[in-house]
């Protein structure tokens, strides 16, 4: 039976979903997004956010989604085991990846659909 090797931490009012402990962002971007499911949101985001960056050797990827004014502050991104690496690069990726109003879209109306909820 598969287990989920996912960690999910409650830290300074915010919600951590990561595969490696401590939780580390080498590389990442922001966004902000209304209501859904915090968990159900982090999860989404970090499998597009996977699915994006599967090529980056040694990338484990790390999203932080935290209550804000107007709604959900996401930070996604996550550790890099490479010493060497196109920083920039990849945080363009992961903005363009969280500003794609598809992906947006999809991921509030899935979030939205069972779980805990949020303003």
């Amino acid at each position: 039976m598969a287990r989920n090797r996912w960690h999910m931490l409650h830290e300074d009012g915010a919600y951590i979903l990561t595969r490696r402990l401590p939780a580390q962002f080498d590389v990442s971007a922001q966004t902000h997004l209304v209501g859904g499911s915090i968990r159900i949101l982090a999860s989404q985001i970090r499998q597009d956010l996977w699915r994006g960056l599967k090529t980056l050797r040694g990338f484990s990827p790390v999203v932080r989604i935290e209550q804000c004014k107007g709604g959900l502050l996401v930070t996604a991104g996550g550790q890099v085991a490479q010493k060497r690496f196109a920083r920039a690069e990849i945080e363009t990726q992961i903005a363009t990846l969280l500003s794609d109003p598809a992906k947006r879209a999809r991921w509030i109306r899935h979030s939205n659909r069972k779980g805990d909820r949020v303003a």
